[in-house]
Order: structure tokens, then C-alpha cells, then sequence
């Protein structure tokens, strides 16, 4: 993988990522198309390096929620921030499970493999069309239908489809964001909620991904992807998700997601045929 490949795919996961196309799926689509060849933890290696570049702009984005989420939760404030902090841990519960049980598994999905990635789109597409065409009409009704704030269940069902979502293809913005819209909950609410219950999941995940580079760097992802591509890939996913993370926001709010599934159920398709 030159710099350019790189770069590429740093724009890619910095847009994709918080739209909600799968950035996952959108990253195997583009590796075909560069033909980039890597094994499938190298794959995953630098797709969790360009997700940790997302995660940081996740935190700048929305540092003045995120600030007082700490504040509260690391000095044991017994507020409504301390207790949304512990509804995002309960969220990362069922992802921590998929990550540590089936690591293996899911590597196996990575590597150009189209035919799941376009099917896993197809899946991101009936899910946001759902959520639209019963934004009015939650599944759990409640309060004549008006929205509310997330409940511990709902953060606990939304952590569930986190955990279906690391599939390529099966966008977890989208995934997560149409089930808390599905649920009930605030939009705006849902898409803070979204972007940073995957915070936990993605550092930790780059933490033992460093460790292991650090302890056996001739097998890394660092020396056989290069520390360049690999510098190049994050700086772009970081300042492109910056731009993305904002849009999103405003998106959801104005709840034009159906457009993403019309675009979602045309790219899986594509991928079925390609």
C-alpha cells in the first residue's frame, strides 16, 4: 500500500464513518478498487487505526458534551451525565462480547469479499428506510409517541446492533442510529448517543492492536503496510470526520436518512453483480 491508497482510504473512512453507508464496507469496496491486497488482520489492523482517527474527531467535535460526560463521570457526580456515561458502558457490553469471543469470525469477513458487503448493504438499507417510514410510529410506543431519552434498554438494544454492525457493510452509524429512532428516541439525542458509545470499543481496540505492534513489529500491520500510509491514512480520516461528524448531526435531525438507503441499496447491488 503506497501513500496515495492511503489517502484514499482516509477519506473514505472519515466520510463513511458517520454517514450512514458503512465505512467498513465502503473501505473493502475501494480496496478492490485500488487492488489492495493485505491478509485479513492487517485489514482490520489499519481499519481500526483510520477508526481511532474518526473516534478522536468524535471528541473534538463534540468536546463540549463530551467535557462534562468525563467531568461528572470520573469525579463519581451522581448526575445525568454520570448516569449517560454508564448507558454508553452498557452499550459497549455486546460489542466488547462480539470482539473478545469472536475475533477470528469476524476477521474472516474482511479481505474483498463483495458478496457480503453488498448483502450487509441491502440490510443498512431496509433498516434506514424502516426507521423512516416509522419515524412517527416507534416499535415500543410510549407518551403518545413524542420522543424521549434514552432509557437503559434502549442503550442496551443499540449496543446489540453495534455488535450485528461490525459485518462490513452493515453501517454502525446507521445501524445504530435507526435503532434508537425505531426505539423512540430523540434524533438529535440517538446521534450524540451513536458516536460516542463507539469510543470505548475502537481505543481499546487500537490499544492492544499497538501492544501487539510494539511486541512483535516484523508481523505488524505498522511494517507491512508502512508507518507512512499509515500516518497519512489517519490524518485524513481524522480531518474528513471532522467535516462528516457535524453534517451528520444536522442530517439526522432533519431526518433525510431515507436518501442514504436509497444510496446504500444502489452500492449493494453494485457489489452483489461486481
Amino acid at each position: 500500500m503506497d501513500w496515495l491508497d492511503a489517502l484514499i482510504l482516509g477519506i473514505v473512512q472519515g466520510l463513511s464513518e458517520y454517514l450512514p453507508i458503512s465505512s467498513s464496507g465502503h473501505l473493502e469496496i475501494f480496496r478492490e478498487i485500488l487492488g489492495i491486497n493485505l491478509k485479513g488482520d492487517d485489514i482490520l489492523e489499519f481499519d481500526i487505526m483510520l477508526h481511532a482517527a474518526t473516534v478522536l474527531s468524535t471528541i473534538v467535535v463534540l468536546w463540549k458534551e463530551f467535557y462534562p460526560l468525563c467531568k461528572s463521570f470520573f469525579t463519581v457526580k451522581l448526575d445525568n451525565n454520570f448516569y449517560y456515561v454508564c448507558k454508553i458502558l452498557l452499550s459497549c457490553v455486546p460489542v466488547a462480547i462480539v470482539g473478545f469471543c469472536f475475533k477470528d469470525f469476524v476477521e474472516s469477513f474482511f479481505g474483498g469479499d463483495l458478496m457480503t458487503v453488498g448483502i450487509c448493504l441491502c440490510i443498512t438499507a431496509v433498516l434506514l428506510s424502516f426507521a423512516y417510514f416509522t419515524r412517527t410510529r416507534p416499535l415500543i410506543r410510549h407518551d403518545s409517541y413524542q420522543p424521549r431519552d434514552i432509557t437503559w434498554l434502549d442503550a442496551f438494544i443499540i449496543g446489540c446492533s453495534q455488535a450485528i454492525a461490525v459485518l462490513p457493510g452493515l453501517s454502525r452509524s446507521g445501524t445504530t442510529i435507526a435503532t434508537g429512532i425505531l426505539l423512540g428516541d430523540k434524533r438529535d439525542k440517538v446521534a450524540s448517543f451513536s458516536f460516542f458509545m463507539v469510543i470505548i470499543p475502537i481505543l481499546g481496540e487500537s490499544l492492544l492492536s499497538l501492544k501487539d505492534i510494539l511486541a512483535a513489529p516484523a508481523a505488524s500491520a505498522a511494517s507491512s503496510i508502512g508507518a507512512m500510509p499509515l500516518l497519512i491514512g489517519f490524518i485524513a480520516s481524522f480531518l474528513v470526520g471532522c467535516l462528516a461528524c457535524k453534517w451528520m448531526i444536522e442530517l439526522v435531525k432533519k431526518g433525510k436518512l431515507v436518501w442514504f438507503a436509497v444510496y446504500c441499496l444502489i452500492m449493494g447491488i453494485i457489489c452483489i453483480c461486481w
